[in-house]
């Protein structure tokens, strides 16, 4: 089997399994799903929804954010942790979006990693989440999986999104990833993936080797 076409499998055993891939971040506009995954980083999605609705409440538009006391930033967001950098970098995206990009989130990888603590991972969900283009967001659920599915052989987010994007049909990249998400949280679990209740069992990679050694 080519890794083309467990690709293909995967997608579609994932979709059966989990038929709404959905980011599980609460947004309600382009510039808020920014501020949110950027306070995702190095902290849970369940964690940043209890803090947005103030934050969100208190700087409603881009305008309100470029404009914000760093200091009231910080101390909405400071249990998401790591809040002095997120703070000021929450502040100055707003402010180059406004300067560079006429108040509009860019729509293309290039501009978005222009903006303060934009990373690729956070760029493509919001070309694919915002935007509806092909999207791999490379984020630590989808690295593991996809090594033990055997689609890949690295762990480095770059060389994992430049493989999916080859192996996986453009309008399911996407979704696919964030069903990884789903699926990396509620079967594959990082400590101990649960292979038996795994909807990819039969054509994962490491879901074989490991029956293989248990016989």
């Amino acid at each position: 089997m080519t890794k083309k076409q467990r690709a293909l499998l995967c997608v579609e055993a994932l979709k059966k399994e989990y038929p709404d891939a959905i980011c599980s971040l609460n947004y309600k506009n382009d510039f808020q799903l920014l501020v949110a995954t950027r306070l995702s980083a190095q902290c849970t999605d369940a964690r940043v929804n209890i803090v947005t609705p103030a934050l969100f409440e208190k700087y409603p538009t881009v305008e309100a954010f470029a404009e914000a006391d760093v200091a009231d930033v910080e101390e909405i967001i400071r249990s998401c942790g790591f809040y002095r950098t997120k703070a000021k970098d929450i502040i100055g995206m707003a402010q180059k979006i406004l300067s560079d990009f006429g108040g509009m989130v860019p729509d293309n990888i290039e501009d978005l990693t222009s903006l303060p603590g934009v990373g690729r991972k956070t760029a493509n969900l919001i070309c694919g989440d915002i935007f509806g283009k092909p999207a791999v967001v490379a984020d630590t659920h989808l690295i593991r999986i996809s090594n033990l599915l055997g689609l890949v052989e690295t762990k480095d987010p770059f060389k994992v999104e430049t493989a999916l994007r080859n192996l996986l049909p453009p309008e399911e990249s996407n979704d696919f990833c964030h069903r990884c998400v789903l699926h990396g949280r509620a079967v594959c679990v990082a400590r101990r993936p649960a292979c038996e209740k795994c909807c990819m069992a039969d054509f994962c990679k490491s879901a074989k080797n490991k029956a293989t050694s248990h016989n």
